[in-house]
């Protein structure tokens, strides 16, 4: 009985040490997986989009309600309508965390509007704006993401409201 245990024990520390580096492992790639993304939006090369994200991605954002993306393609399209209307666009990473098969991050977006956003005519202005993203890795690509950001600052420092008195 006393061999059974130790040798039962000796299977669980050997199985933990083969399997730590596979768990430990992960979050890095998942967050190599989110910055890949990012860098593939800053340069404006949505093709190798195709590599880090699922074809069924869905994202989330109360931000912007009425904006529904439920596939790659509708991704893409949207990155290809901000950069049109952002052509100087650049998206910093300041914090990047992960968990299991989440990434978590906090990021400067900045860029000035040269084109129409919505009702929102262009200002020629540029803004700076923190958001807060989520992104759950699936299978080694992005399926779904949480984004969001203070929507009444960024059209502020776009000229679209005035600033609050003091």
């Amino acid at each position: 009985m006393r061999t059974y245990i130790k040798t039962l024990f000796m299977l669980l520390i050997v199985s933990f040490i083969v399997y730590l580096p596979f768990v430990t492992a992960q979050p890095d790639k998942n967050k190599e997986i989110a910055q890949k993304m990012i860098d593939a939006i800053n340069n404006k090369d949505y093709d190798i989009l195709d590599n880090l994200i699922a074809p069924d991605i869905v994202r989330h954002c109360q931000a912007t309600p009425n904006l529904n993306i439920r596939s790659l393609d509708e991704f893409k399209d949207f990155l290809k309508v901000d950069s049109k209307t952002f052509p100087d666009s650049h998206i910093t990473t300041e914090i990047l965390i992960a968990e299991g098969d989440m990434v978590a991050g906090y990021f400067t977006y900045s860029g000035t509007q040269e084109g129409a956003m919505g009702p929102f005519p262009a200002t020629g202005k540029k803004a700076d704006l923190k958001y807060l993203g989520i992104l759950r890795i699936e299978d080694g690509k992005i399926a779904e993401m949480w984004v969001e950001w203070d929507n009444m600052t960024f059209l502020t420092q776009l000229g679209h409201f005035p600033l609050p008195e003091k």
